[in-house]
């Protein structure tokens, strides 16, 4: 039985279940060949001010039952992801983009937070507090109602799931908007998966829409908390906005992460983690290793091995051959894209391999002789792009990668560990990887970035539990307190 048989969703959202919605209908799109996949219901604001009231709703009694099965729906709905993988890590690749690899790593790192979330209902979730008083005091993690989740279109099943999971485990109803380039692998997939494994109905709403859906979802009065996962310069509205509703919103997003390259690293495997980095997914990606700094007595020779495997990496069509990358995810990406690589060259760097595309699959590129004031280097690229700067000193490195407005992820490459956890220490960062490149992702880890990337690790294992409740202080005494008044 198919999953995902586009009869069900053709032309409709899911809210109450299947229906058509106020904001019309979009084609679903194969950016790697243009051709139309299917239509799915597009929301508008109206859409989420009564998704929002249904899942108020229906989220009481959803939170009062049994955390076994809460449990059990979460472990059903992970053996249905996993039975369906091929279905839609399908849609992935057609979709998204992706090649079948990355598709498979996103299936099973999105089955993995399933699982993980179905462990949060039988955690402990509350502490014993000492007090002055003669009473039992304590302090207990309760539901904050419902949750808002807005997701984007590069790795939508994960930076949906990560928050959908979570959320209903914690005994919260959701109402989720992915971003309507992927709304099938983003949006649909977590709508028949949950309907299948028997969430109750009211509890989790999938409305794809535009920048008016997801305001309506910041500022809608029954929502009580928002993930935002997306660039930096929507994250900021999106929590100016929250902000003045005096609303908890979890913030996930952009980075330029840095390589740094030792003298002392292994260059051959180096080149490898530093081209995987770069290139995976067509950069598309918040982890990606935007900035590669590379000691100066190894510079050169990094510089030719990274620039030899880029140009003999495959780009093409994910469905129909074994291609290291796909395409970008639109035209407007793509320019944007290219326009950072070439104002870079004009500003004096040297194209090492790269800087061409032909519709919308673009080269990976390396870029060397890079200065940090040029375009590539400075902001977030999401394409696949390699700036290469020379560094000299250990104290240089440091200052090199903690002068950036983001602050994610970070990898150093080293024969001496020791000095990798030196260095990183000198960078704010949220995550740090010694030996290996920027990009990774486990359900059992916290996640999250400072600075411009987010407001730290607020997803995976305990951090869930805090992101997704609210902390209530309870006492309870024998009589009734007898005071002076």
């Amino acid at each position: 039985m198919s999953l995902l048989d586009s009869a069900i969703w053709r032309g409709k959202a899911f809210s109450d279940g299947w229906h058509e919605v106020s904001g019309g209908t979009a084609p679903v799109i194969e950016p790697a060949t243009g051709a139309e996949l299917g239509t799915v219901g597009l929301a508008a604001p109206a859409d989420i001010s009564a998704a929002a009231a249904a899942a108020a709703a229906a989220q009481e009694a959803w939170a009062a039952t049994p955390y076994t099965q809460r449990a059990a729906i979460m472990r059903k709905a992970g053996d249905i992801w996993l039975a369906h993988a091929a279905e839609i890590e399908d849609w992935s690749v057609r979709e998204g983009g992706k090649i079948p690899p990355a598709a498979q790593f996103e299936t099973h790192v999105a089955t993995e937070e399933i699982f993980e979330a179905a462990t949060l209902p039988s955690r402990p979730y509350g502490d014993l507090l000492p007090s002055e008083q003669p009473h039992l005091s304590f302090a207990e993690r309760v539901p904050v109602g419902v949750v808002g989740v807005i997701s984007p279109f590069n790795f939508p099943q994960i930076l949906a799931i990560r928050s959908v999971a979570p959320a209903l485990a914690l005994g919260n109803a959701v109402v989720l908007k992915p971003d309507p380039r992927t709304a099938v692998c983003g949006g649909v997939v977590l709508a028949r998966v949950f309907e299948e494994a028997g969430l109750p109905a009211g509890l989790l709403h999938v409305l794809p829409g535009g920048p008016d859906v997801g305001e309506a979802m910041v500022t809608d009065p029954l929502i009580s908390v928002i993930s935002f996962t997306g660039s930096t310069a929507a994250g900021r509205k999106v929590g100016a906005l929250a902000g003045a509703q005096l609303k908890r919103v979890h913030l996930e997003l952009g980075g330029n992460s840095a390589l740094i390259v030792l003298d002392d690293a292994d260059l051959d495997k180096a080149a490898s983690a530093g081209a995987w980095g770069s290139f995976l997914h067509q950069g598309q990606i918040c982890m990606t290793t935007g900035r590669h700094l590379v000691q100066d007595s190894v510079y050169d020779a990094y510089v030719s091995r990274l620039a030899e495997k880029a140009s003999h990496l495959p780009v093409g069509d994910p469905a129909s051959g074994q291609v290291a990358l796909g395409p970008i995810i639109d035209e407007r990406q793509r320019d944007k894209v290219h326009s950072l690589v070439t104002g870079s060259v004009d500003a004096g760097a040297k194209l090492a391999a790269g800087g061409t595309y032909e519709g919308l699959f673009y080269r990976p590129t390396v870029l060397a002789d890079v200065a940090p004031s040029m375009p590539a280097y400075a902001s977030e690229v999401f394409g696949p792009v390699a700036p290469v700067v020379r560094f000299s000193t250990f104290d240089e490195a440091a200052k090199l990668a903690a002068d950036s407005e983001y602050g994610l992820s970070l990898g150093i490459l080293t024969s001496d560990v020791m000095r990798g956890l030196e260095l990183a220490r000198k960078i704010p960062t949220g995550i740090v990887h010694i030996n290996d490149q920027t990009v990774d992702d486990e359900a059992v880890a916290p996640f999250g970035g400072t600075k411009a990337s987010g407001t730290g690790g607020r997803f995976g294992g305990r951090a869930s539990l805090d992101t997704f409740t609210d902390a209530q202080w309870v006492t309870v005494q024998a009589q009734i307190e007898r005071y002076p008044f």
